[in-house]
């Protein structure tokens, strides 16, 4: 049994571990799997080495900001396919969702009292760190943190924040980690006594809550309505294997065409901890038969060649290495990582001096938020937002420049976005959508010619200039008419 890098575990208290405890608990908070876990690998670990039964539970709170009935939903979807993953393996899996009736109260508190060592999810961003901190030094046991997040761990010092600085010593890094993946399951070949399931909760009925109005009770955000899109593993490895087989090769030329459809939609199952990155960074490996021989012999910082493959999975594994890890760090070093104070000095200082620009039109957030502003492309966009939980990469770029061009100051525009999409986006609420929303802001950026009214220096972009590069007709006969109302998918 491989031991979890001790680089990826953080004390929360300094209480003992207590080997009398009637079972290891591993909170489940963010990274919702199991497989490719250090979590749920770490928590295996300490049981083995305790002889204890092994508890998994995954919790899901009424009560995180943006609570609705579209991420309520996304997350049971993925723990009916964790129930199914986990059936005969050595541990206990209790998913469990608070129906907001107080129950959930102190319940963790209340698990740890009868545990040896609570083992929960790193993460660095949303309410997580702060719950932490809250509830870590309040635990009658010890407690660790375990990041799961990447393929960097983030105690790992990189300390730049422009892509190409950070590419840089991200490839000078990460080649001594290649090697630390998470067991693909954590409990493989692993026998731990049973634990009985007296005085627990009592598992959730997932199908219940799944059925048409099984969480009308709840006290979340009913407005929001669920989309087509699954949550859980299952559905993630599909779109995986799709992207795979017919997108990754054109993804270098076409991710940005609107018509081509080359993302690859994995962005939502990151977020919830439904798919793993080292798993869809190990089937890229895989598909390409890489190995690390085809490393470039030094770091260039370049976004081609220094991975030896192809544009296609070149352009990817930037994404999602470079710029995914750029975000998660970026979050772990900066705790104010969603104020319009974290941006860089001389953004805050364009933006500063041309507050008092007078704006084309002004709009507030309802009318964000209802796509119904003078611009199609722009509420094309938004309404792409709305129906489905998410829009196109591109356009996302596009949707953050002109919420600046159109509200009375900069930090309006910061919470106008980041309350856009935390609320209709599956995969809001992550490290990487404050990355697109403040890279609206000039984060990650640098300062461009010429100075603009509003913009200043911050680089500036137009809906008519990007129906000029991109064939935007299709899109905007998919989403330029807003239905008479929003259907239920379910």
């Amino acid at each position: 049994m491989v031991s979890v890098p001790t680089s990826r575990i953080r004390n929360l208290n300094t209480q003992p571990v207590r080997g009398s405890g009637e079972f290891v608990l591993c909170w489940m908070t963010i990274h919702r799997r199991l497989d490719r876990n250090f979590a749920l690998q770490r928590a295996v670990e300490w049981a083995v080495r305790l002889g204890r039964p092994l508890l998994v539970f995954e919790g899901l709170r009424h009560d995180y900001p943006w609570a609705s009935d579209r991420l309520h939903r996304f997350i049971i979807e993925g723990m009916v396919d964790n129930r199914l993953a986990a059936a005969g393996k050595p541990y206990i899996y209790l998913p469990w969702v608070d129906p907001g009736n107080g129950s959930g109260k102190g319940l963790i508190e209340r698990l740890a009292a009868r545990a040896c060592v609570v083992v929960t999810d790193e993460f660095p961003c949303f309410f997580i760190p702060a719950m932490l901190a809250k509830i870590g030094p309040r635990l009658p046991v010890a407690a660790e943190a375990v990041d799961a997040n990447g393929l960097l761990p983030l105690t790992i010092g990189v300390g730049k924040d422009r892509a190409v600085d950070f590419r840089r010593q991200l490839q000078h890094l990460l080649p001594a980690h290649l090697g630390h993946f998470p067991a693909v399951d954590p409990a493989a070949g692993v026998s731990l006594p049973r634990l009985a399931l007296a005085d627990l909760p009592r598992a959730s009925d997932l199908e219940q809550l799944l059925a048409p109005g099984g969480l009308a009770g709840f006290p979340i955000d009913h407005t929001v309505v669920p989309v087509a899109t699954r949550g859980g593993g299952r559905e993630a490895r599909n779109k995986l294997a799709a992207f795979l087989a017919q997108k990754l090769d054109r993804y270098a030329d076409e991710r940005s065409d609107l018509e081509a459809d080359c993302a690859s939609g994995l962005a939502p199952y990151l977020h919830h901890g439904h798919l793993a990155a080292q798993e869809v960074v190990q089937a890229i490996w895989d598909r390409y038969a890489w190995s690390p021989d085809r490393l470039a012999p030094k770091p260039t910082g370049s976004r081609e060649g220094w991975w030896g493959l192809p544009p296609g999975p070149e352009g990817f594994l930037d994404q999602i290495l470079t710029w995914r890890e750029l975000g998660y760090h970026f979050c772990h070093r900066h705790p104010d990582y969603a104020s319009y104070a974290s941006l860089p000095a001389w953004a805050r200082s364009t933006l500063d001096a041309h507050a008092g620009d007078p704006r084309p039109r002004l709009y507030d957030r309802a009318t964000f938020a209802a796509a119904a502003t003078h611009d199609p492309l722009w509420n094309a966009a938004q309404r792409q937002l709305l129906r489905e939980g998410g829009m196109h990469n591109y356009l996302r770029m596009l949707w953050g420049k002109k919420v600046l061009e159109w509200s009375a100051s900069p930090a309006e525009a910061v919470a106008t976005l980041i309350d856009l999409n935390n609320r209709y986006a599956l995969d809001g609420r992550n490290p990487n959508s404050y990355s697109g929303i403040m890279w609206t802001f000039g984060r990650f950026d640098r300062p461009w010619g010429p100075t603009r009214p509003i913009f200043g220096s911050i680089r500036y972009m137009s809906s008519d200039n990007t129906a000029k590069k991109m064939k935007v007709t299709g899109y905007l006969e998919r989403y330029g008419a807003a239905p008479a109302r929003q259907e239920r998918i379910f």
